[in-house]
């Protein structure tokens, strides 16, 4: 495995975010700031952006695992960070949300498979990360809170992303009672879906989740991914319908899905798949 920090300016921020390397075109983005519980600022955030966008357009990575160091995923803003906000103009706040709003973008556009691993708290901007990705692991021990509210604010930059995750039903309650919900809760409201015993047992079934991406053409996984997004919550009208029908047919005649066909009927493994699968 091979570490890239994604570096900041200010030397003593150098390694908030980790970027590290696996075998099979598994690209980790790592949260590396346990002393603050991964709490994140205006730094962290841009840092979040470059990674994101750097495994977006990178042709080696076929797999995101979202994680953090240390014993909670993400306290959500960080205090200070939120204290000198508040002093901002108005058009330095508005600034400073866009660029919330880019990071979760660029997580939920990701062109890969995005794993995330939650261990411990989730807070905040925390559970907007969780909602962007595809899959969501937690141990049995993690906890979740929309907790805006209990600072006079409000979790808006991630909620399309929220309410898309758990429905309007429960993001009624849990945007206005700030309450902590745990991971069952968040795996029945469908947030999460996986809870593991402890964080052992979540490494464990991440694994087991890669090797079940890992035969899965790259090409298919994203064409996938985009469908989602085009079908979800749609009328079904006769423009969704022929948008499908086009998805298919372009993709049947693609070089993966040629080679997909081929290699399934003869039997045979699909160019994309590792030799160790």
């Amino acid at each position: 495995m091979t570490d890239t920090h994604i570096r900041s300016d200010q030397p003593d921020q150098e390694s908030m975010i980790l970027i590290k390397r696996r075998a099979n075109g598994v690209t980790e983005i790592v949260l590396n700031r346990p002393e603050k519980r991964n709490a994140f600022d205006d730094v962290i955030i841009q840092q979040l952006i470059n990674a994101f966008t750097d495994v977006h357009t990178d042709r080696e990575t076929k797999v995101v695992i979202l994680r953090s160091e240390g014993k909670h995923f993400s306290a959500g803003a960080d205090l200070g960070w939120m204290r000198h906000m508040a002093d901002n103009s108005r058009q330095e706040n508005l600034d400073d949300s866009r660029q919330l709003a880019r990071m979760m973008e660029c997580l939920n556009e990701l062109k890969k498979p995005v794993i995330c691993l939650v261990q411990g708290a989730a807070y905040g901007g925390a559970v907007g990360l969780a909602a962007c990705c595809d899959i969501v692991i937690a141990t049995e021990k993690a906890s979740f809170c929309l907790s805006e509210v209990k600072l006079g604010l409000i979790p808006a930059v991630i909620s399309p992303y929220v309410v898309r995750a758990i429905g309007e039903r429960q993001a009624r309650r849990y945007f206005l009672s700030a309450e902590v919900f745990d991971a069952r809760d968040a795996e029945r409201f469908g947030l999460v879906h996986i809870v593991c015993d402890d964080a052992d047992a979540m490494n464990a079934r991440c694994d087991e989740m890669l090797k079940q991406l890992a035969p899965n053409g790259p090409e298919a996984m994203e064409a996938a991914k985009s469908l989602v997004f085009a079908v979800s919550q749609k009328p079904i009208d006769s423009t969704v319908i022929d948008d499908t029908a086009h998805r298919i047919a372009d993709i049947r005649v693609g070089e993966e899905g040629q080679e997909g066909l081929s290699a399934f009927l003869n039997k045979r493994r699909a160019n994309w798949i590792p030799e160790s699968n």
